[in-house]
């Protein structure tokens, strides 16, 4: 399965993913007519910043192979879908308890309070390619790839850095 890698090192807080998100999740698809219409698209990743403002970081659904928010449904609206291996949120099941806000190790889930349901990363799997925050980020610390191709990468750039003496 592939997941949304971060580099943390070549993200520069610019949250250009996160505008892209909410873009890709609108009912326009499309920035400016989603706000002219009065919408108000809502993210599901978000860029923290630490307290020294020295590292951001894009957070966004981990797709835990446990996921306590499937466990702590209580309706069955959060399930893993047993296709694509993804936690998904079915909304029309979802009452707005916000049990998987709360139990969610990494704060991802956000209650969309004007719908009363729970909004998460679903890696753009409607839209037939890449997610729309991996797209928009222009320093590629975001990445759609499966695990073991990214550790292989990350060996293989350390590898070059160390060869040519930029690591020491």
């Amino acid at each position: 399965m592939q997941q949304i890698l971060v580099r943390p090192e070549r993200c520069l807080g610019c949250k250009n993913c996160e505008l892209a998100c909410s873009v890709a999740h609108s009912s326009q698809g499309e920035l400016f007519t989603a706000l002219s219409s009065g919408e108000q698209p809502i993210r599901r990743v978000r860029v923290e910043t630490n307290a020294t403002h020295s590292i951001n970081l894009p957070i966004q659904c981990r797709q835990c192979s446990e996921p306590k928010c499937v466990q702590a449904c209580m309706t069955g609206a959060m399930q893993r879908d047993e296709q694509s291996g993804l936690v998904v949120n079915h909304q029309e099941k979802c009452v707005g308890c916000w049990m998987c806000v709360m139990v969610c190790p990494y704060g991802v889930i956000v209650p969309s309070e004007g719908h009363k349901v729970a909004l998460k990363c679903d890696q753009c799997f409607t839209l037939d390619r890449d997610p729309a925050c991996v797209q928009a980020c222009p320093t590629k610390a975001l990445k759609f790839e499966s695990i073991p191709a990214f550790e292989r990468r990350v060996r293989q750039e350390y590898l070059t850095r160390f060869l040519t003496g930029e690591e020491a």
